[in-house]
């Protein structure tokens, strides 16, 4: 009895991996389509891509909405793991919002179609995951890194919450404008002016002031 159930826990694991396997795979041809026929690309364009139909690509995702959000974690993944290498990349935290700001455009900047797919996200129902989108991941990302610059400062992390959704929000709504106008002006320069107008809000709550350092 236990044999038996035994080789059909190892049946169920290899099955398992091969769904994962698969369901990776299939976010891949995504992202190919997308950037071959843009962020509005169709079903059949990905089943294509993907080198199966659309029959086989629902047999592992339920929808259009499941593939999407799959594609989401994949690419939040990404630019999470950017973002935290580059803030963790110095100890200044002026410094930290600068590298924050140019890895988050940079990212844009070398593929906006995908970054136009993640973000116009398709109709979800209301008891969806609320952070199965790349601005709450890279928002809640953004929120760690603020308490711990709170912390360092010795200040209180409640408000990391919203000032690091605040901070994503900001620069989103920048790069939105700044991809639609067809970037009218180089990278850095936008990098720079949110970065001043960011720093000016948070340097006042994230760095000790000359005489709290004195005490």
């Amino acid at each position: 009895m236990k044999a038996e159930r035994s080789r059909r826990d190892r049946r169920d694991s290899r099955w398992d991996e091969h769904r994962r396997a698969r369901r990776e795979q299939l976010v891949d041809a995504t992202i190919a389509a997308v950037g071959r026929h843009g962020a509005g690309v169709g079903m059949d364009e990905i089943a294509t891509a993907a080198g199966t139909s659309k029959t086989v690509v629902y047999r592992h995702f339920a929808d259009r909405t499941e593939l999407h959000v799959a594609v989401c974690a994949r690419v939040a993944a990404s630019l999470t793991t950017r973002l935290r290498e580059a803030m963790e990349s110095t100890r200044e935290p002026r410094q930290m919002v600068a590298a924050a700001v140019e890895t988050y455009l940079a990212f844009l900047e070398a593929d906006p179609e995908l970054y136009r797919f993640v973000v116009q996200a398709p109709e979800r129902p209301a008891d969806s995951d609320p952070i199965a989108n790349l601005s709450h991941l890279v928002g809640d990302q953004a929120a760690a890194l603020v308490a711990v610059a709170l912390e360092q400062a010795d200040r209180d992390p409640a408000a990391a919450l919203p000032w690091g959704h605040g901070l994503v929000g900001l620069i989103r709504s920048a790069a939105d404008w700044w991809l639609q106008a067809d970037r009218p002006m180089p990278r850095a320069e936008l990098a720079a002016h949110l970065t001043d107008l960011a720093w000016a809000g948070l340097s006042g709550v994230v760095t000790r002031s000359s005489k709290e350092e004195e005490l």
